[in-house]
Order: structure tokens, then C-alpha cells, then sequence
């Protein structure tokens, strides 16, 4: 196939169960560069979490698509990012899920997403590890007060506890009425929200455009459900040996898991040979 747009997740995607990035990878992007086929990260992360990885891995000229696409961003080697794509979630179903998960499920631990900035009502062990995780630190603040003034835009809402009770949470969420709003599990405890309207698929759509591709030149790559709309649009899409079975369904070619350098070695197979 003739790859000409790389889209890649980066937790279980790039990134092996000790969080560190595919070691061929490097060498791999650069020879991407010299053919001029841009690598780009798609992830549920925000800028700031996904920006030390973009550093790693030598990619600050290219966009990056965070929050699952809710925050598409370019030119990240300056202070301010460019926008390319912004969808905010709902305010009204942003209080309804604080609501809910302060009266029903206060275990729960709720993570907001404003651009760059993460927010939190309190540190727990749920807040440590995903510090542990992106290297960022929360800003704690009283989130009730956060929503009521919405003077920042809100992309994302994380919320982690057991994958038990995180089930829990999800089906009552879905059984609420909040139409503009998406439920989703990046992991089998973290329970994303964004705008009903965002998707990498989408992300991935407006990154074709950017770079005046069709989208069967597209190569996407992931491990999870929220990767399941990107991997069935793209050209080639590529799921990890380690994504659950109902993801690998969903693409065209698997590859060998997170802890065995699957990403470089689907690029080395599939664009580079």
C-alpha cells in the first residue's frame, strides 16, 4: 500500500506495560521523514502529556491529536499551539456528570481536561498513578466551582477507579440523558467523555484534509476501543496483538504487542519495505 499519513495511538500502542516508548521507533520516524510521511499521535492524553513523547520521538513539526480528537494542535515547538480542531463538551452534561458521580459514586475519582490543564477535586492514588504515567501534575481545584464559572473551554472528563465499578458508572451514564455527550473505556478503569462529535476518526479525516491525502494512503495504529473509528477508516489499519479481541476484529492486519516493538515493526513491514 502506499502509506503517506501515519496516525498512531500511544498507551499499549507505542508505549510497552513500562510505559516506555517502542525502541525502534526512532530510527523508524526517520526514515518516515526522508520519504516524507508524517508520524502523528492520536491519544486520549492531553498536549502537555503527549509532549515529552513527541520530543522522544522527534515529531514536534508534526500535529498531534489529543483527548481522542477533541484537541487537534500544531506547532507544538511554540508556546502558544495552533489549533487545527476544537470540540468542547456540553457544560450542562459536564455539571450532570459531576453531579452524579459526587452523589452516587464519591470513590470515583474525576479528572477535567481544559487545553493544556488537568484538574482535580483531590490527589489519590488513582491521581498518582496517571501523574506517575504523563510526568504532569494536577491542578487541584473545587471542580463545582470550575463548571458553575466555565470560563475555559472543557475537552475531556477522566474517571478512574476499579474496572468494576467503572462499569457501573458507565451504564448508569448511558442510561442518562446526555446527547452530546460520548462514554468510552480507554482502559478497563478509565472512562473517558468527550463531545459526542469527537472521534479519531474524525481526527483522522481532518489530518487527511490537512495534508490533501485520500484516506485509503492513511495508516492508523491502536489497541483499544477508543481506536476501533480510525482503525476501520484508514487505509491500513493496524491493531496490537495485545488489544482486546473485538478491536483486533476490527482491523485489517495485526500486529506483534505493545512489549514487542509492534508499531516499527507494522511501519517496517507495511510502508517501509
Amino acid at each position: 500500500m502506499d502509506i503517506k499519513l501515519i496516525l498512531s495511538d500511544i498507551d499499549g500502542t507505542i508505549l510497552n506495560d513500562e510505559n516506555v516508548v517502542d525502541s525502534g521507533l526512532k530510527s523508524v520516524i526517520s526514515e518516515l521523514r526522508q520519504q516524507g510521511i508524517p508520524f502523528v499521535l492520536a491519544s486520549a492524553r492531553s498536549p502537555e502529556g503527549m509532549l515529552p513523547i513527541a520530543k522522544e520521538l522527534d515529531v514536534m513539526d508534526n500535529p498531534i491529536a489529543c483527548y481522542n480528537g477533541a484537541l487537534v494542535v500544531k506547532d507544538l515547538n511554540k508556546k502558544d499551539y495552533t489549533t487545527i480542531l476544537s470540540h468542547e463538551l456540553e457544560i450542562e452534561e459536564v455539571r450532570q456528570v459531576v453531579q452524579i458521580v459526587h452523589q452516587r459514586f464519591p470513590n470515583v475519582s474525576i479528572n477535567l481536561y481544559s487545553g493544556s490543564d488537568w484538574y482535580v477535586e483531590r490527589r489519590d492514588k488513582w491521581t498518582e498513578i496517571e501523574s506517575e504515567i504523563t510526568q504532569l501534575q494536577p491542578i487541584i481545584t473545587d471542580l463545582d466551582q470550575f463548571v458553575s464559572e466555565h470560563q475555559s473551554p472543557i475537552h475531556k472528563l477522566l474517571l478512574i477507579s476499579e474496572p468494576k465499578e467503572i462499569e457501573q458508572v458507565l451504564d448508569y451514564l448511558r442510561n442518562a440523558i446526555m446527547p452530546n455527550s460520548s462514554f468510552y473505556l480507554s482502559k478497563p478503569n478509565y472512562l473517558e467523555i468527550t463531545n459526542s462529535h469527537v472521534s479519531k476518526e474524525k481526527a483522522l479525516r481532518e489530518l487527511a484534509k490537512v495534508y490533501n491525502l485520500s484516506l485509503d494512503k492513511t495508516m492508523a495504529l491502536g489497541d483499544n476501543f477508543n481506536d476501533v473509528p480510525m482503525l476501520k477508516l484508514a487505509g491500513l489499519g493496524v491493531a496490537m496483538q495485545n488489544a482486546p479481541t473485538e478491536v483486533r476484529n476490527c482491523a485489517k492486519v495485526i500486529t506483534k504487542s505493545n512489549n514487542q516493538n509492534g508499531v516499527s515493526k507494522a511501519i517496517e513491514k507495511y510502508v517501509l519495505k
